[in-house]
């Protein structure tokens, strides 16, 4: 296990920086996602971290020690593909064992490294199989091992459910959380997947083109996003963004309809401004302002609802039952304790709930 520390660090292809100047702290032993939009940086911060990238600027230390310049397999670091990354022709012991094998060990010791990991997964019974005979999940767990076989202080998690379907995913993440919390050591894991990042990580760093936007536990980031772009990233359905002005003691849409300001915001300046609201802090309320119903999505649990609040796009996610129909106005309320307000031009948080 090791803290990892990544300073100021910058990369560039020739001319076009992709990574502006990227500064985060990862404690020993912590859970840490990279999230953000296709293109963002995450990986190739992750692949710097690695050893699989050069560094044009700044510092990356892992357990203390600069390691700019050593080589990958002088970082003490395991990394997970999305790809699994196994050989075909060798079987899941020989897979989980390979970079023990390089490093000369004797076949007791690869044995005696091989045996807890397998039993930790789940692969005992698999041992003997070659990757064509597994499924997606068995060969990422197979993947997973060969890590751990090699003891290292920084897992390396690269999007490594994309490939599998819903259901696969959601066990998975279990299943590295759970690892996580009995092995204890440091990961660092991309993925552009806002939920993953929510139900697995200790610490989120959301990013876009190449920068951090906000760095914070899963709970923080859905309650106190620095900007709109955060709040529209996490979260599932996506936050609504109203836009329109705060005018005295109360917030204006465009269409000329009247909310109260968030919790909070009672000093925010009149003005251009963007009202945020999630969709399951919108209420059925006769004394509130009316949206019209376009889209009724009945889940069992729940009843998602796309509307229009004049002309702007509302989402609704109401926990009980209700029998809606396309077409029909009904009248909603926002909870101004768990709304927020943004800068109508930047974009920054002005107020929000807590």
């Amino acid at each position: 296990m090791a803290p990892v520390t990544i300073r100021n660090v910058k990369k560039s292809y020739g001319s076009v920086a992709t990574i502006h100047g990227v500064s985060i702290d990862i404690a020993d032993g912590e859970f840490v996602v990279l999230v953000g939009p296709s293109g963002c940086g995450k990986s190739t911060l992750l692949r710097m971290l690695a050893g699989l990238e050069e560094i044009s600027g700044g510092e990356i230390l892992i357990g203390g020690r600069v390691v700019n310049d050593l080589p990958a397999k002088e970082r003490d670091i395991a990394m997970v593909f999305q790809n699994y990354a196994l050989y075909p022709h060798m079987s899941v012991a020989d897979n989980m064992g390979f970079a023990l094998k390089l490093k000369s060990a004797a076949r007791d010791e690869i044995a005696a490294r091989v045996k807890p990991a397998a039993d930790i997964l789940g692969l005992t019974p698999l041992l003997d199989r070659f990757p064509r005979q597994l499924s997606g999940g068995q060969r990422q767990r197979v993947a997973m091992g060969r890590a751990i076989v090699r003891d290292p202080q920084v897992f390396l998690f690269d999007e490594p459910l994309s490939n599998l379907d819903a259901k696969l995913r959601v066990s998975m993440r279990a299943e590295i959380k759970n690892l996580h919390q009995r092995l204890g050591t440091t990961i660092v894991y991309v993925t552009h997947d806002q939920i993953e990042a929510m139900t697995m990580a200790d610490k989120i760093v959301v990013m876009r083109d190449g920068r951090v936007e906000q760095v914070g536990a899963p709970l923080d980031l859905y309650d106190r996003p620095a900007n709109t772009f955060v709040a529209g990233f996490i979260g599932s359905p996506a936050m609504n963004f109203v836009h329109g002005r705060v005018e005295a003691d109360r917030f204006v849409t465009e269409g000329g309809q009247a909310l109260p300001l968030p919790g909070g915001s009672g000093a925010a300046k009149p003005g251009k401004a963007t009202y945020g609201i999630r969709p399951e802090h919108v209420t059925i309320d006769e004394g509130g302002v009316p949206i019209r119903v376009e889209v009724v999505e009945p889940t069992g649990s729940e009843v998602m609802v796309a509307a229009r609040l004049g002309d702007q796009p509302i989402s609704c996610l109401f926990r009980e039952r209700l029998a809606l129909r396309p077409g029909e106005t009904i009248p909603v309320r926002f909870n101004p304790a768990s709304a927020h307000l943004f800068d109508g031009d930047s974009g920054a948080r002005i107020a929000a709930s807590r």
